[in-house]
Order: structure tokens, then C-alpha cells, then sequence
């Protein structure tokens, strides 16, 4: 049974150490053509991190899944050649503009729409159209990925730890509030603020904004509790979002790492990882499982 660890990278000097924790294929990209990743992944930094992965026989995922206008798509068909010659294992995608072009390019591509992916049918039209494997939206249930992984037969991405996108607004919101209120809208720009709910003054949504405009997100998940779960659902797939665990992202993905061996070994011991997973959680943030353990007929 082969369970890949899907890990984020901030830098090469961390893709390397993440690859030496246990992760098997790193996930970048640079804000142009793909959204929400920290570190300047500028083409040389991408080959370097690929040559890196490679010699480890390990892999590499560029993000190739922004919201794509006009002038992106017609740079894109350069970039994506850029990419081919560097020997990336794949890109992700869901703007079928850039999928005609990633197909034509060669290069094998998971289908990501986002919010969009919610049944089994909408993966499989884009498995007969060359797809790789999907990524779900993330507001899907444990169950229903379950369901859905049972349907098809590519791998359907999970999300195992860290903070996911709850709203994107291509609008510079957060430099629309300065400037309302009469602020330096630099404040906004590459910084990250938080909001909370009224009745909850503990809880802590991450809001960030870049080029691409305002980002929210989650607090962050963990579904270290599911994994056997998860490997009985056939959902072999795991990613881990490491976007503001800082240094100690190494070892939550080392930690990961020893779970899966442990599940596949008849060890894990679910109250001892998730007691080590929050010794090594940034104090600042909660971890919580969103809402992927609801009954399905509870997400409005």
C-alpha cells in the first residue's frame, strides 16, 4: 500500500529537510499561476528544489491552479515550457484553458478547481481528459470523499494538517479597509491579520492578502485521529499545509510520517500522536477538524 505525503515548502533549504522527514512529493508555485504559496519559487528555485527531490527519488507539484485572465494564459504556454525542461512530475490545474495548454505541453496534471470538486462524475470527466489525480474541495466530508475515492480510479488529494482557504475575494480588501479608515495601505501588503467569531474570542481566521487578492483561512486541521479512516476509505493520499507552522513544520511532517508507518505496521497509537502533534503545535493557533467530520447533510 503506497500512502504519499504531500508537503508544502517555504524554501529549498525546507523542501529538503521536509523530504528528509518523510515527505514524498513537494507542492510549490509562485503567485502568477498559482495561489496561496509563501517563498519566492522563482524557475531557478524550482529546478533546484526538483534536483533536490529527484536524487531523493522523490517528487515535485507545481501550482498552476490561479484564476487565470487573459494575460496569464497567454504567458503561460513559456512557463509551462520552463517547467517541462526543468522535469517536474506535475502541476495542478483547474482553468480548462490551462489544462489545454498543460496537456499540450505533456506534462501530467491533478484537476483542481477548488470549491468546484464535489462529486465523483465532475473527476472522472477530467480523468478521461488525461488527469492524474484531484483535489477535492475541502469543504467536502470525510464521508463523502470516501465515497467519492470509491467511484474513480485516480487518488483524491485529503488534507491531513494545516490552515485551508475558506474565502478568496480577488479584491485588495485589506487595503480597502486602511484606506477607509485613513491608514498607510502598506499595513496591508504581505502581512497577515486575523479575525474571530463574536461568540468565540479565542478562534483565530488568518486573512491574508497578496497579488492575487484576500485570502481566509481555517484554523487549522488536523485529522491525525482518522487516518486509519482514511487508508480503510481507500484515500491514500495526504497533504499537509505548512504555511504558518514555521520550523516546527519539519517535524509535524516527520510526525505524519511515523504514523503512516505505524498504521501500516499495526503501532499507531491514536491518543500518543495527537498529544505529540499538539506539543508541536504553534501555540497561537488551534487545531481542530473543520468540516470534515460533519454529517454531509449538515454543511449549508
Amino acid at each position: 500500500m503506497m500512502i504519499q505525503l504531500v508537503t508544502t515548502a517555504q524554501g529549498v533549504e525546507q523542501a529538503e529537510a521536509l523530504i528528509m522527514a518523510g515527505s514524498d512529493r513537494i507542492y510549490i508555485g509562485e503567485a502568477t499561476y498559482g495561489l496561496r504559496h509563501k517563498g519566492d519559487w522563482s524557475l531557478e528555485a524550482v529546478r533546484e528544489v526538483t534536483a533536490i527531490a529527484h536524487r531523493y527519488g522523490k517528487e515535485v507539484t507545481v501550482a498552476v491552479n490561479n484564476l487565470m485572465h487573459n494575460h496569464q494564459i497567454e504567458t503561460l504556454p513559456d512557463y509551462l515550457s520552463a517547467l517541462k525542461t526543468i522535469g517536474v512530475d506535475s502541476v495542478t490545474a483547474g482553468d480548462p484553458g490551462a489544462i489545454r495548454l498543460i496537456r499540450n505541453a505533456n506534462i501530467p496534471y491533478w484537476y483542481d478547481a477548488q470549491t468546484l470538486v464535489t462529486s465523483a462524475r465532475h473527476i472522472q470527466f477530467w480523468g478521461k481528459r488525461d488527469a492524474i489525480g484531484a483535489i477535492a474541495a475541502r469543504e467536502v466530508t470525510l464521508t463523502e470523499l470516501g465515497l467519492i475515492q470509491q467511484q474513480i480510479g485516480l487518488p483524491v488529494e485529503v488534507q491531513v494538517y494545516g490552515p485551508t482557504c475558506i474565502h478568496h475575494s480577488k479584491r485588495p480588501l485589506l487595503t480597502n479597509y486602511f484606506n477607509e479608515i485613513g491608514r498607510s495601505n502598506t499595513l496591508a501588503e504581505a502581512r497577515e491579520y486575523y479575525v474571530s467569531e463574536p461568540s468565540d474570542a479565542d478562534s483565530r481566521y488568518p486573512v491574508y492578502e497578496d497579488e492575487n487578492g484576500t485570502h481566509v483561512f481555517s484554523e487549522d486541521l488536523t485529522l491525525m485521529g482518522q487516518l486509519p479512516t482514511l487508508i480503510t476509505g481507500g484515500l491514500h493520499t495526504w497533504k499537509l499545509e505548512g504555511w504558518h507552522a514555521g520550523d516546527a513544520f519539519v517535524d509535524i511532517v516527520r510526525l505524519f510520517d511515523k504514523a503512516r508507518s505505524d498504521l501500516l505496521n499495526g503501532r499507531f497509537d491514536r491518543l500518543v500522536m495527537e498529544r505529540r502533534l499538539a506539543e508541536l503545535q504553534p501555540e497561537q493557533f488551534r487545531l481542530g477538524t473543520g468540516l470534515l467530520l460533519r454529517n454531509p447533510e449538515e454543511i449549508k
